[in-house]
């Protein structure tokens, strides 16, 4: 299916000293690669390789999403590490929200120097996401919960309506990293809003009470909704995770 316009992947290659570093990034559930295309240009404007991969049943329409298992999406993240791995030194996995858990579940599978992620998802603000499995038979879609951003005039290009078989998919998602992330080794970063209304502070507690072997960092964003990417806090989180993947990737840079 044809993605919507603005809604591409994106992919840099390296240059100068920092050339053999590579940078995954992901973008969250239902929306697309428009919610990390100024992260992507930054870093790739100071020599990392980047990689933006649209994700299987995004940038089309919601119906598409909600026949998409979240085993593709994984497939599709993990397929794009294996692509930059092959040249550059290091990778480095970062995501917003959905993609941070996908950052997250590719760091505890995949030897990667470090995580940075931005309000990562491991559980629900909606208690009725619990029962999406049974809803899904009902119910075909929600309320959207894209453009959470306090800064006006932003649009991260999400879908109007919500699938509830693909929240039953995000919730598969969430377990199965929850389980594999005492895997994790490498450092990991972690932004996080004092307002977010689509991912609740108990994500955060989960990431802290399963992150049994990797140092966990995380930095507050005090003026920035969910997709912070896009908000005001933007910078703090551009240069912080800049100075973070110098810092991993001490020692293997071109």
């Amino acid at each position: 299916m044809t993605s919507l316009p603005g809604t591409a992947a994106f992919s840099s290659e390296g240059h100068g000293p920092n050339a053999g570093v590579g940078v995954l990034l992901s973008h969250g559930f239902t929306g697309s690669p428009v919610s990390m295309a100024a992260w992507a240009r930054y870093l790739a404007d100071r020599g990392y390789a980047v990689s933006l991969p649209l994700l299987p049943g995004h940038g089309t329409t919601w119906q598409d999403l909600a026949r998409t298992p979240w085993q593709r999406w994984y497939e599709e993240y993990e397929g794009a590490y294996f692509s930059l791995r092959e040249r550059t030194n290091c990778v480095v996995s970062a995501g917003l929200s959905m993609g941070g858990t996908l950052a997250l579940r590719l760091a505890a599978r995949q030897p990667v120097a470090g995580v940075a992620v931005v309000n990562p998802g491991l559980t629900f603000s909606d208690p009725r996401a619990r029962y999406a499995g049974v809803l899904k038979y009902v119910l075909k879609s929600a309320p959207s919960i894209g453009n959470n951003i306090r800064l006006e005039g932003q649009d991260e290009g999400a879908y109007t309506r919500t699938p509830v078989r693909a929240v039953h998919q995000l919730a598969r998602l969430f377990r199965e990293t929850t389980r594999s992330l005492p895997d994790v080794t490498a450092p990991v970063l972690a932004f996080r809003s004092r307002l977010d209304a689509v991912v609740p502070e108990s994500s955060m507690d989960v990431l802290r009470s399963r992150l049994l072997n990797a140092d966990l960092e995380v930095v507050p964003l005090e003026n920035s909704y969910h997709v912070a990417t896009m908000d005001h806090d933007a910078p703090l989180i551009f240069d912080r995770s800049h100075e973070f993947i110098q810092r991993v990737s001490s020692g293997v840079r071109a």
